[in-house]
């Protein structure tokens, strides 16, 4: 079976995004992008994929799952598409379900969801993208985290696992540190595994 990877950039205190949803405080330049772009070119959008001219096949991820918010910020720049290369899945209670070849949207059972598509035949993992009300709902699910850890402090924000969302107490997950790799421009690739069973 493969696995549910959350791969998302997160700041030295926890959080994906500043509290607008906006992300202009992460390192956009340095040498951890070179890595990306060789090692994973599939986790980037279809603009900078063209600005690089890639035209990669995927490295390790198919299938990318996000919230609304998460795509809102391509939607909102006209693009409706971010991972036109990808499977997309958006997840979300106010987008309507389209035909349209862009992302399908999903707005209902986001665990049921993963489940199937982590059951499928496939080489490749799935990419949870964001954001942290989803991861939220997905923890049970999530087999990595693989952070990109920006030596930044945003003080609050947009939580990388939401507050507010799952059963109440949240129930501790316990993951194992796998490796960590420091780069130049301060950033750290830190993955987790999943060691214990899951909370259902």
């Amino acid at each position: 079976m493969r696995k549910l990877v959350y791969y998302i950039a997160v700041t030295l205190d926890g959080f994906i995004a500043a509290p607008d949803g906006t992300y202009d405080s992460f390192l956009l330049e340095g040498d951890h992008l070179e890595a990306i772009r060789t090692e994973l070119p599939e986790t980037l959008p279809v603009h900078v994929r063209a600005m690089f001219g890639l035209d990669a096949p995927p490295a390790r991820f198919d299938t990318v799952v996000m919230g609304r918010e998460t795509l809102q910020p391509a939607l909102d720049a006209g693009i409706p598409s971010p991972y036109s290369h990808l499977r997309q899945y958006v997840l979300s209670r106010t987008l309507a379900p389209t035909n349209d070849p862009a992302p399908t949207i999903v707005n209902e059972d986001p665990i049921g969801l993963v489940r199937s598509l982590k059951a499928e035949n496939s080489a490749f993992d799935v990419w949870l993208c964001g954001g942290g009300n989803l991861a939220g709902q997905l923890l049970p699910e999530i087999d990595e985290l693989f952070l990109k850890v920006n030596p930044v402090v945003l003080g609050r924000g947009i939580g990388l696992f939401s507050s507010g969302i799952g059963p109440d107490p949240f129930p501790a997950q316990r993951f194992e540190h796998l490796e960590s790799r420091q780069f130049e421009s301060g950033v750290t690739f830190t993955r987790f595994i999943r060691t214990e069973p899951r909370t259902q």
